[in-house]
């Protein structure tokens, strides 16, 4: 390799303090970035839930369907972020934008095919057993969400990109503009303005999807005009290589499934809450809301933990790995738990922002409550995940995942929503016993895998 290629990876952080402040600087901003993005549903949710609890429960139940082909996608993509830090680490900073453009690819092709899927919801939703007017409604919702997945799958592919050379803050920046460009259109196209008709769930997936694509095109041009990516070979270079791209997709495969894994199983439990009537299943929306919400703290760590580990793996630094994995999935506990004394201590103040209906509040208040006690468990699975990922782990994760949340959580809420007569705090309390148990297998199996040197994918 020429040596002009190369440049002095960074040097080992050795305090305890260092470790810290690393992990902080690369989180906050994805952190604020992720909840951005998450924000941006958020709204969705709650001011389609004042338009009426028949709009929230179509715009409940497209979620429930469409998230989970998100998060595959988004999981397929991972591979754009481990491969970038490894090559940051290790001071090859000119394979970055082959990276990049090979992950652009990946997501645009990976954004068509998951579209189609989002074609059909209506179908999907009656064979599942949902109410004609429910499929109806959530299936014109679905269609609106599929046009802007390639949009999303390339605007991710470009964050992991720049989360992967420690570049975090543009993306912070757009997914802000974002929350507010989409409370301008939600206000219009749900409610009507300007002479454009009330659309209720569906305006508020137009506005969504809109704004996904102009995200998509503001991240990709600072990208490849941003001062330093002619150091990082953005312009005027070639898609990396086809030896890269099966390391990118060996990668991503397995960690989409991991993804679509537990995102299915959370979204089945919206669908039998959508069995318990409108009311349990807006109720069980805003809480699940609030947890995706609180989660971008957890995303936010694990992402800045798995740049970290992926830096220490270019640079051979055993010794880091360890570290920062334990730093990281520490300060997503804390995150946690102080979120879910939030939720405990402000319950029905939070629900009242998403409606004004007696019965949706009921619902959502003791399902919150619930909910608070999941949070600090969730943190740290979601971080150990991120870092076997950039370890290079590939199907032990998907294994554990599945049989937390599919062979454990989803039984378990059956169970106690349905046999046990608790309706959805019983699917919440399932789904806390899934997310237990994953945090254990996942932090075991990093136990496990660092008795090893970890060497460079």
């Amino acid at each position: 390799m020429n040596d002009n290629s190369r440049t002095s990876p960074p040097p080992p952080v050795r305090t305890l303090a260092d470790h810290i402040r690393l992990t902080l600087n690369l989180a906050w901003p994805v952190i604020i970035s992720r909840s951005g993005l998450m924000l941006v549903v958020t709204t969705d949710v709650a001011m389609t839930g004042h338009a009426g609890k028949q709009e929230l429960a179509y715009i409940s139940i497209a979620m429930a369907s469409q998230i989970p082909l998100l998060l595959v996608g988004i999981g397929m993509l991972f591979g754009t972020m481990v491969l970038t830090a490894q090559a940051h680490g290790a001071g090859e900073h000119n394979k970055c934008g082959g990276i990049l453009r090979l992950g652009l690819v990946h997501a645009f092709a990976l954004g068509l095919i998951l579209g189609v899927f989002c074609l059909f919801g209506e179908e999907f939703l009656l064979a599942i057993g949902q109410t004609p007017d429910i499929a109806a409604g959530g299936g014109r919702v679905m269609m609106h969400f599929g046009w802007s997945m390639p949009g999303i799958l390339m605007m991710v592919a470009t964050s992991f990109f720049l989360e992967g050379i420690s570049k975090p803050r543009a993306a912070m920046i757009v997914s802000l503009a974002a929350v507010l460009v989409n409370v301008g259109l939600n206000q219009i196209l749900i409610f009507g303005a300007f002479g454009i008709p009330a659309m209720g769930a569906e305006g508020a997936v137009i506005a969504t999807s809109t704004v996904r694509c102009l995200m998509m095109l503001t991240l990709v041009t600072y990208a490849f005009t941003m001062r330093d990516s002619a150091e990082f070979g953005i312009r005027g270079g070639r898609i990396a290589s086809w030896q890269t791209g099966k390391t990118l997709r060996r990668i991503g495969y397995p960690f989409g499934l991991a993804q679509g894994i537990e995102a299915s199983a959370f979204s089945s439990l919206v669908l039998m809450a959508g069995y318990l009537g409108t009311e349990a299943l807006g109720g069980y929306q805003i809480a699940q809301n609030m947890i995706a919400l609180a989660f971008m703290s957890a995303i936010g760590v694990g992402v800045a933990t798995g740049v970290r580990v992926g830096n220490a793996i270019g640079r051979d630094d055993q010794v880091g790995i360890v570290r920062a994995t334990w730093v990281g999935v520490g300060l997503a506990t804390v995150a946690m738990v102080l979120i879910g004394i939030i939720f405990l201590v402000f319950t029905e103040q939070i629900v009242r922002v998403y409606t004004t209906d007696p019965g949706v509040i009921a619902v959502a208040t003791t399902t919150l409550f619930v909910t608070a006690f999941l949070l600090a468990f969730d943190g740290a699975q979601g971080v150990f995940m991120a870092v076997l990922r950039s370890c290079g782990e590939v199907w032990t994760p998907v294994l554990m995942h599945g049989l937390s949340f599919w062979v454990i959580a989803v039984p378990l809420a059956a169970w106690l929503a349905f046999s046990q007569q608790f309706g959805a705090p019983g699917l919440m309390g399932g789904m806390f016993a899934g997310v237990g148990i994953a945090c254990l297998l996942l932090g075991l199996r990093f136990r496990w895998l660092t008795r090893r040197p970890i060497r460079r994918l």
